[in-house]
């Protein structure tokens, strides 16, 4: 959790406002931002696009879901490249005497 927001406002800038965006933890906090909607489109990608649940619970479960859907498969993808490197490395076979 951020205790401030740390989105740019647009247009021009008060000079309070200025301070407050040039500080070294705004900075920080804002580089920090692109992770986070990548992580967005992310679960977006693995079902959190829409949440057909009613209520608190409904959504926990979805975004539950979504997160355990976006864990799998990424396990998948280490799996797979793990079993692409075994496979593409050359067979080495014992010399016969």
């Amino acid at each position: 959790m951020v205790p401030e927001v740390t989105l740019p406002k647009k247009g021009k800038l008060t000079k309070k406002e200025q301070e407050r965006e040039t500080t070294e933890a705004f900075k920080t906090t804002r580089k920090q931002h692109p992770a986070v909607e990548s992580a967005i489109n992310h679960l977006e990608h693995r079902g959190l696009n829409r949440v057909y649940s009613y209520g608190s619970d409904g959504f926990k479960r979805t975004v539950a879901l979504a997160v355990l859907c976006a864990n799998c498969c990424r396990l998948g993808s280490l799996v797979r490249n793990k079993e692409l490197q075994r496979l593409s490395k050359p067979l080495v076979r014992p010399k016969a005497a």
